[in-house]
């Protein structure tokens, strides 16, 4: 399967038609057409349905979709850590993680990484642990941010010198806003929005002491930004770690809940990993900087 097709086919599912992929790709209509199909004879499967207006992809094509964008990620990543001068620090670092404050350890760490190796650029992904897991494996990120009660035996890590603090972020006109701490029967007759990351083990339900069935989950969000907007819209309240959203000047306020809850916060890669020498030495500044505890 050649690299240059599986370009040409995911501009052809970004443009959905032949001719925008074709004009953006600088080929002929024709050209294109032609390396398509070649594509779908070689793969036995048919890619795309071709309508008169726009082409939409099969379900075999929205599954070529999504490994053609991590086969040519992997690539480009590869071959910018095989290009990378010999002598100079430089080249890519990626990162994946969900949203957390101690990412600002990170990200203090990094400005002064790359004060020192301006040629270090580093790319960041954001998602849950499923997802930063899955592109752990396939080679796709060097280092993965994991809070809470992960399995971390499959990975190295470095516990980092901060927790995420469980709480409620909910409008300040609620009436819980008047307390400074949540308990659980406060919540039992409350719409809650929850993360999809939301790791429901023992300890929650001890916590809640309600099985997740019988709480009113009025949303669930993978991203805490846009349930933030359903949070000020009175759609409910939001189970959130601390910090990740500024409530100053806005209609919001944040309570820790109680009993409190905390999650430890890991930096993971792959056992046996083969880092670039970019990603080596900022692993060294990041343990440095962990030990340290800033």
């Amino acid at each position: 399967m050649d690299l240059r097709v599986l370009r040409y086919f995911l501009a052809v599912a970004r443009e959905e038609s032949i001719s925008g992929a074709a004009e953006a790709l600088h080929l002929s209509q024709p050209t294109l057409s032609r390396q398509l199909m070649d594509l779908e004879a070689e793969l036995g499967k048919t890619l795309f349905i071709r309508g008169s207006r726009r082409i939409t992809l099969t379900e075999q094509g929205t599954l070529l979709r999504k490994r053609a964008g991590e086969i040519l990620d992997l690539v480009e990543k590869t071959t910018g850590e095989l290009t990378a001068a010999d002598e100079a620090v430089a080249g890519d670092i990626y990162i994946g993680g969900g949203e957390s404050n101690a990412l600002r350890l990170l990200a203090r760490t990094a400005q002064q990484f790359r004060a020192a190796n301006p040629h270090v650029q580093f790319h960041l992904f954001s998602g849950n642990a499923v997802d930063v897991g899955e592109r752990l494996e396939k080679g796709l990120l060097d280092f993965g941010i994991m809070m809470g009660h992960r399995d971390t035996k499959k990975y190295d890590c470095i516990r980092l010198p901060a927790v995420d603090v469980w709480g409620i972020l909910m409008r300040s006109d609620h009436p819980l806003a008047k307390k400074e701490a949540i308990h659980p029967e406060d919540l039992w007759d409350e719409s809650l929005i929850v993360s999809q990351q939301f790791n429901w083990t023992a300890r929650f339900s001890e916590w809640f002491r309600k099985d997740y069935e019988s709480l009113h989950i009025a949303a669930t969000y993978n991203l805490i930004f846009n349930a933030t907007l359903m949070v000020e819209e009175g759609l409910g309240c939001a189970l959130t770690y601390d910090h990740l959203v500024n409530t100053v000047g806005r209609n919001l306020c944040f309570r820790p809940i109680s009993p409190g809850m905390v999650d430890e916060i890991y930096i993971v890669w792959k056992k046996y990993q083969v880092f670039s020498k970019a990603s080596e030495r900022f692993l060294t500044a990041v343990r440095l900087a962990a030990e340290s505890g800033r």
